[in-house]
């Protein structure tokens, strides 16, 4: 596979998922080889390095979210161009991401706010019976003008 945050072509990677068991870890690992390939977990700006991670942290909330309250992902999408990446879970309930009300004392209850912080924007938008959640980030140094080829 090229290396598309030099040359700005668009690549997609899918991942079909069946059930919840292992899905986030099998999901994190799936993006981190994709950022791996795409050149973003040798980037050079501290800026770009931690949003890798926020990256992580974001696909783990999302594929979290589906298997707590969707009955589990059908399928993983990240679409990568010129340093900027929009990831896609698809799962089966047509029900919107909503927040819930939660008590201070449990635990849980924080991912969209996570998704509010860390993604640019995200959404959801209905997929046959079901929907598609998704968010879109970019490297720091691509927004900023900065990244060198």
């Amino acid at each position: 596979m090229g290396d598309t945050s030099r040359t700005g072509r668009s690549q997609i990677r899918r991942l079909e998922l069946f059930g919840t068991k292992g899905v986030v870890t099998r999901c994190r690992d799936f993006t981190a080889r994709a950022l791996a390939d795409w050149g973003w977990t040798s980037a050079e700006p501290e800026g770009d390095r931690e949003r890798v991670d926020d990256v992580l942290l974001l696909v783990s909330e999302v594929v979290t979210n589906a298997c707590l309250h969707a009955g589990g992902p059908r399928e993983l999408v990240l679409r990568h161009e010129g340093g900027h990446l929009r990831v896609e879970v698809a799962d089966g309930s047509p029900l919107a991401p909503a927040r819930r009300p939660r008590a201070p004392s449990l635990p849980g209850g924080h991912g969209l706010m996570v998704l509010d912080r860390l993604a640019e924007e995200w959404g959801s938008t209905p997929l046959g019976a079901g929907k598609v959640v998704w968010l879109e980030v970019a490297l720091p140094s691509w927004a900023e003008g900065t990244h060198t080829p």
